[in-house]
């Protein structure tokens, strides 16, 4: 009997890296495209005014308008889609509750992340569109676009649609309001309809 650490086995290498998705990978899911991307991104950038490391995750109902929305601060070079799942769940509990009682989904949330770097799809991007995909399973949902939002611009992935504004440094221009206590307006908040 060996008594140690167990070596990491190529199994538990595979098994992150498959919580993971590419753009061929999210395109080949049939997310439904967005009617106006350009509207869309900035109705949530005005309601939550995101900065770099920001995730804002938002409901529709079938006739486009917004059921529920929440931002909230995510940790940068996390790249297990496992984290993000959580995260992204915990957040769509607390505004709005599931849908699992339908025989499909009839409600589609949409991901934006504000982060630094160029507007391509990294490893951090794929781990975010896995744990959209599978929140939004646990949460009777139905998968829709993820947006990135950088200092060139905002980017729909596996789309090609892309504007240069709104981005992540249109916050900076516009002084960052301050709520009575003294937080930052925009950061770890929830809009729900």
């Amino acid at each position: 009997m060996t008594i140690g650490f167990v070596p990491e086995t190529s199994s538990a290498a595979n098994s992150l890296a498959s919580r993971t998705l590419e753009p061929a990978d999210w395109i080949g899911i049939g997310v439904p495209l967005l009617a106006n991307p350009r509207d869309v991104i900035k109705d949530l950038h005005s309601r939550h005014l995101p900065s770099p490391s920001t995730a804002v995750i938002a409901v529709y109902d079938p006739d486009g308008r917004i059921r529920a929305s929440a931002s909230f601060a995510g940790r940068s070079g996390v790249v297990d889609g496992w984290e993000r799942r959580n995260s992204l769940l915990s957040h769509l509990r607390r505004v709005l509750p599931h849908d699992l009682r339908l025989r499909r989904p009839v409600r589609t949330a949409v991901l934006m992340v504000c982060r630094e770097g160029a507007p391509g799809w990294t490893e951090e991007d794929g781990a975010w569109m896995w744990g959209l995909r599978d929140a939004c399973t646990l949460h009777g949902l139905r998968s829709g676009s993820y947006v990135t939002l950088t200092a060139d611009g905002w980017s729909v992935i596996g789309e090609n649609r892309a504007g240069r504004t709104p981005n992540a440094i249109a916050r900076a221009r516009g002084a960052a309001r301050e709520a009575p206590d003294g937080t930052t307006q925009g950061m770890r908040r929830a809009i729900a309809r």
